[in-house]
C-alpha cells in the first residue's frame, strides 16, 4: 500500500538537517536557548537534544564551542582565544568588595535570605548592594521559605554563569577554596575591625569573582 503523500508533513527531517536549523538558531541568538525553546521553533517530532549531541562533537577544537548553561546551549568562544576579544570587553563598573562577598555567598549558599547572608558576612547588607546585584541580572529572587514571616531567597541567575563560563553552580571552585581565601569567614577574627558596606577593603582575597567583573 502506498504511503499517504500527507504522512511527509510529518516527518522530522533528517538529523543532518536538524544540526543546521539548531545551529542557526544558536548562533542567531544572543542568549542561551533551551530545549524546550529549541523544540517549539523546529518541525513536529525533531530531536534537538540528539543534533546537539553531534554539534558539540563537531565543535570540539575549534574557534567557538557549543556549551550548556544549566538547562539552555550557546555558541561561545573557545576558553584558550578569550584573549582575542578583550578589545571587544566593555567595562561597566567594578564591584565593591560587599558585592562580591554578597555574590559569592548567593552563589555557594543559594537559596539564601538576606539575614542568612548577614550572618556568615558578620555584617548588614545595605539594599543597595543587593539592589546592585540584581540590576546586574547576576542575582535574583528566589522562591519564599516556608518559615514565619515567608523570607524571600535569592540564586544567582543563567546570566551570572554564561559570564564566568559555569555550566551550572556546582562548578564553582570549592567553598574549602574559598574559605582559605578569607571570603567566607563565618565571623571575622578577635580583634579585627568589623566593615560595613560602605568600607573600601583588600581586594586580594576576592580574585575569582572580582577578575570576572573587571
Amino acid at each position: 500500500m502506498a504511503k499517504p503523500e500527507n504522512d511527509s508533513l510529518f516527518e522530522a527531517p533528517p538529523m543532518g538537517e536538524q544540526e543546521r536549523m539548531v545551529e542557526a538558531i544558536l548562533f542567531a541568538s544572543a542568549d542561551p536557548v533551551s530545549l524546550k525553546e529549541l523544540i517549539g521553533r523546529m518541525p513536529h517530532g525533531s530531536d534537538p537534544a540528539e543534533a546537539i549531541v553531534y554539534l558539540r562533537k563537531k565543535y570540539e577544537g575549534r574557534g567557538v564551542h557549543l556549551v550548556k548553561i544549566e538547562d539552555a546551549y550557546a555558541f561561545r568562544t573557545a576558553p584558550d582565544l578569550g584573549f582575542l576579544m578583550q578589545k571587544e570587553t566593555v567595562e561597566v563598573r567594578k564591584l565593591s568588595r560587599a558585592a562580591i562577598e554578597t555574590l559569592a555567598i548567593v552563589a555557594y549558599h543559594q537559596p539564601v535570605t538576606r539575614a542568612e547572608i548577614e550572618e556568615i558576612r558578620g555584617v548588614s547588607v545595605s539594599r543597595g548592594t543587593i539592589d546592585q546585584l540584581i540590576d546586574m541580572e547576576w542575582v535574583r529572587f528566589g522562591r519564599r521559605r516556608m518559615t514565619p514571616g515567608r523570607p524571600a531567597t535569592f540564586v544567582v541567575t543563567q546570566e551570572f554563569l554564561d559570564h564566568f563560563g559555569l555550566e551550572n553552580s556546582r562548578d564553582l571552585p570549592g567553598l574549602k577554596e574559598l574559605r582559605a581565601a578569607g571570603l567566607l569567614e563565618n565571623r571575622p577574627p578577635p580583634g579585627t575591625e568589623v566593615l560595613d558596606d560602605e568600607d573600601d577593603a583588600d581586594d586580594d582575597q576576592v580574585e575569582m569573582f572580582e577578575e570576572g567583573t573587571e
